[in-house]
């Protein structure tokens, strides 16, 4: 069984730098009114309607890193994903409440 790990933003940017932006899958797992409000750059935004559109046109060897509001959501999202054959998916800690502003490169 696959499975994700939990990282902060400090290494989820560090990833994003030496992978660069079409080296990752940003996902964000928020409602969609917050995910319009505001997102990180390049983020995905995967709900119930597109998951499993997602699922099968994504490439599952790029790392995948996954938030939501405070990184709880997130970390049910990575473990669906991994499971769904994503080799190295992620749940940002903190979620994008608190670290939204980290993520640039």
């Amino acid at each position: 069984m696959m499975n994700f790990s939990r990282i902060g933003w400090q290494e989820a940017r560090a990833m994003l730098a030496e992978y660069g932006e079409d080296g990752v899958h940003i996902v964000d797992v928020r409602d969609e009114g917050a995910y319009e409000a505001g997102h990180v750059e390049n983020a995905i935004h995967l709900s119930g309607s597109n998951v499993a559109e997602f699922v099968q046109t994504a490439d599952p060897d790029k790392p995948v890193l996954v938030y939501c509001y405070h990184g709880n959501s997130s970390q049910s999202a990575a473990a669906y994903l991994a499971e769904q054959g994503f080799d190295a998916a992620f749940s940002i800690d903190g979620g994008y409440e608190t670290y939204h502003d980290k993520l640039t490169v």
